[in-house]
């Protein structure tokens, strides 16, 4: 590449560029489940380890019907907490935005203001933070999301799923999404080379 600066890309070296980050986007599966892994030396205090309680979160969404992106969401939404604890729900959501539907991603973004419900009043804050989004389509879902599978995921007597049983799931729901081959329309010239995030540089 003879290129130091960006503006001095050419459209051969974007496409060898393209090409190259496609390829590595495809490993984002085996990404998540790294991070799904590494859940599993956090406890903090609770009953079951962070990788248990994603298991137990997405194994009670799998019970309750819910579809698969809401279930592999369900997995996901505090992987975050591998980075870090402060805004974890955002971290998490914005990983997945891509992947998953306006109201899957509000959900796992707001998820920590929905479960303050339970503790926020207890550490001198606001219970009912979440009240703000009552406006939203998404709310009942985010509802349903907090109180039927996530608040109650923290029994170590419960039958909950190993991560192998949502791997097919996660490749499913991660798979790489470009609307058109992004390389090819490097190649070829496009103005319309990157019309997704997952392969933008």
């Amino acid at each position: 590449m003879a290129f130091t600066r960006m503006k001095e890309l050419q459209q051969e070296e974007v496409a060898v560029i393209a090409e190259a980050l496609t390829k590595r986007q495809a490993a984002l599966p085996q990404r998540i489940k790294s991070m799904l892994l590494d859940l599993e030396s956090q406890v903090d205090g609770f009953s079951v380890n962070e990788l248990v309680h994603s298991l137990q979160t997405a194994t009670r969404a799998l019970r309750a019907g819910a579809s698969e992106e809401m279930i592999v969401a369900a997995l996901c939404h505090d992987i975050g907490k591998v980075i870090s604890i402060v805004n974890h729900g955002g971290i998490a959501a914005e990983i997945m935005k891509p992947y998953v539907s306006k109201e899957t991603y509000a959900v796992i973004r707001t998820h920590t203001e929905f479960q303050a419900r339970f503790y926020n009043g207890m550490v001198a804050r606001d219970p009912n933070v979440c009240q703000k989004y009552a406006a939203e389509p998404w709310y009942d879902l985010a509802c349903r999301f907090s109180d039927e599978w996530d608040e109650t995921s923290f029994d170590p007597d419960y039958d909950t799923l190993p991560l192998a049983h949502f791997e097919p799931m996660i490749e499913r729901v991660f798979a790489l999404r470009l609307d058109g081959d992004y390389a090819a329309n490097a190649s070829a010239g496009s103005s319309h080379a990157a019309p997704r995030e997952t392969a933008t540089f």
